[in-house]
């Protein structure tokens, strides 16, 4: 009898056929997709409105600061028209007025003295300046034809005008307050025009402080004012050229204006509008930042017939807009993933029998899986911890047997230097030899005080001998590099010296562009003059036999901050291939025998050590020139 086999599991079937399951997928993408654009825009909008409600507000600060900075001298050309020594100028006729015009010339001193700083004026109806408040000065405005200026024109036909335009004497601009001056005896008719000029340097100083990208235009399209100042006498849309150079000569005594243009329409700027600046602007006149969208805002100075411009950034509003409407696709997501997990949990309550066996065998595979991953982790880790070991001891044996080549090579230059070093210590020796015996005749025969003085020289010959080893047993020193605050000049001095004899032998001419205590670089005093020995010393094998023997030394402030200390010989120079493989090691220039080539390799390592570099090129008029760059100490050192 045989056993009946368990029925097989039936397949779940899908809720939806094929065609509707994309159908509906594609739909789901399209509801997204507008409820992502809607709370974008939904958020911009607002954003927007917030933007435009602070900008309005900062509109509304400047246009009354403005307005308090430019119109505060209105007043004054009323005043003007009621003085007695004015109003005689202007009656006296042409032949008598310079008899007038002290009088009226020092009330306008005394008026703008009061006042503090704008300068006031007097015009006949010819536009000519009769009296002005600097006429104490020699660049003063007397005798100055305005009769081209708007604001001339328009008082002397009787009507009161304010006016930007540029001072023709000083070249400085201002804001012109002109009040025709009637004469009651003439049955009121226009015998002078007051004017008072406004400076609006303090205007400019403010303006410029502004943050936010700003300008003032004026009723012809022309920026008078702006942030940046790069845009100042740039026109808001193109004019015709007959129309800028009547606005330059009448206006902006002769500045060009309106070579650029911003190409911006401010139709509907007064409720905020998008504007973009265009491609050509961006590099001809420095752009906004970045070159983006942003909103402008104006408001009209009627006092002054300017108007003033604010440009927001959009980019935040783009950012934040962007932000939310990831917010709103993730919180559908969310949702949509709920609806799919309660769905699915439905239909798993009819397999869970099935998935809970599977999932066993499941979890025991894992569990081996993860016993093996460990096993082969834990291997990984010991290999990797051998490996870091080994390598730093190597990099310990290369430091060693770096410092191991270093005092080598300090000992070979000592070596070197032996005979030098003999002939300078021998006089000193045959001396004190010759005193001291001196000395002891001398004590023999009772003469102390010349035995004493002997024995002074001694002591000084002593202390002479003293000063030529102590620099050589301090470079010859093995020690480890420490970094300090260290004299340049100080340790090209001692890398100097010990060349000494070698550099008058070879008639050597040095050059030093600094002293002691000029540069001061942070590094290991004994191996930074390790590595001036080891220039010097190339220099002289690189100068043997040429007719012209110079080295010199240059120290120079780096951009970036450290110092670049330079090193420079007459020598034949590096060809194109030396100085490729310059710094290789064991690559030399000079004979046989005569080198290993670690030398430069060395000390370029010694100097990277402590943050710097050493770098190569031919020299100024010929040879070779090696460049140390070295970095400054730290601020609580210099202290």
């Amino acid at each position: 009898m045989t056993a009946e086999r368990p029925p097989a599991a039936e397949g779940i079937p899908s809720s939806l056929p094929r065609p509707h399951r994309a159908l509906g997928l594609a739909l789901g993408l399209l509801i997204f997709i507008l409820a992502a654009f809607s709370a974008y825009r939904l958020s911009e909008r607002v954003a927007i409105d917030r933007m435009r409600q602070a900008a309005s507000h900062q509109l509304d600060v400047l246009a009354a600061a403005i307005d308090s900075e430019v119109t505060r001298h209105a007043s004054i050309p009323a005043a003007i028209q009621l003085n007695q020594e004015v109003l005689a100028l202007l009656r006296s006729p042409p032949e008598q007025r310079a008899a007038a015009q002290p009088a009226a010339n020092r009330f306008l001193q005394q008026l703008n003295d009061n006042l503090g700083g704008p300068a006031i004026f007097v015009l006949d109806t010819r536009g000519r300046v009769l009296a002005s408040s600097d006429w104490i000065f020699s660049d003063n405005l007397l005798g100055v034809d305005l009769a081209y200026m708007p604001f001339f024109q328009a008082a002397v036909r009787g009507t009161p005008a304010r006016h930007y335009a540029i001072d023709p004497v000083r070249r400085e601009p201002g804001y012109y307050f002109a009040l025709p001056i009637r004469d009651e005896q003439r049955g009121w008719a226009v015998i002078g025009v007051a004017v008072v000029k406004s400076g609006i340097r303090e205007l400019e100083r403010r303006w410029l402080a502004q943050e936010a990208p700003a300008v003032i235009v004026d009723n012809n399209g022309i920026v008078l004012l702006a942030s940046p100042p790069e845009w100042r006498y740039a026109s808001l849309q193109p004019l015709p050229g007959e129309s800028l150079v009547g606005l330059s000569r009448e206006q902006f005594g002769g500045q060009a204006v309106g070579r650029q243009s911003l190409d911006i329409a401010l139709d509907g700027a007064d409720a905020g509008i998008v504007v973009r600046l265009p491609k050509h602007l961006r590099e001809d006149v420095a752009p906004l930042p970045g070159g983006k969208p942003y909103l402008a805002l104006s408001r009209n100075l009627p006092e002054t017939a300017w108007r003033i411009v604010i440009f927001a950034d959009l980019r935040p509003v783009a950012v934040q807009a962007g932000t939310h409407a990831a917010l709103t696709l993730a919180a559908l997501g969310c949702l949509l993933l709920g609806a799919l997990y309660f769905k699915q949990r439905s239909r798993l309550a009819d397999s869970r029998e099935e998935a809970r066996r599977l999932l066993e065998r499941s979890h025991q595979e894992l569990e081996r899986k993860v016993e093996e991953r460990t096993h082969d982790l834990s291997n990984a880790v010991t290999s990797l911890q051998r490996e870091v070991s080994e390598r730093q001891r190597a990099e310990q044996t290369l430091r060693a047997a770096q410092d191991e080549l270093v005092q080598a090579a300090k000992l070979a230059v000592v070596g070197q230097m032996a005979t030098g070093i003999t002939h300078e210590l021998s006089q000193p020796l045959g001396a004190i030899r010759t005193l001291s015996e001196n000395a002891a005749e001398f004590m023999r025969r009772g003469d102390a005080e010349t035995a004493a003085r002997n024995l002074a020289i001694v002591g000084q010959l002593t202390e002479q001998m003293g000063g030529i080893i102590s620099p050589l047993k301090s470079f010859a020193r093995k020690s480890p590099a420490r970094p300090a605050a260290v004299d340049i000049g100080h340790a090209i001095d001692a890398a100097l010296f010990l060349f000494d004899q070698r550099l008058k032998k070879a008639a050597v001419t040095v050059n030093r562009e600094f002293g002691p205590k000029s540069a001061i670089a942070w590094c290991d005093q004994n191996r930074l003059q390790q590595v001036q020995v080891n220039l010097i010393g190339n220099a002289l094998d690189a100068m043997a036999g040429q007719p012209v023997r110079q080295l010199g030394f240059t120290v120079t402030a780096r951009d970036g901050g450290g110092i670049a200390l330079a090193v420079s010989d007459s020598g034949e120079g590096f060809s194109d291939e030396a100085l490729a493989h310059l710094f290789e090691p064991f690559f030399t220039t000079k004979q046989p025998g005569e080198g290993l080539g670690l030398g430069l390799t060395i000390s370029r390592d010694i100097l990277r050590d402590f943050g710097g570099d050493l770098l190569a090129g031919p020299a100024p008029g010929g040879g070779a020139r090696f460049v140390i760059l070295l970095p400054e100490p730290p601020s609580e050192s210099r202290s």
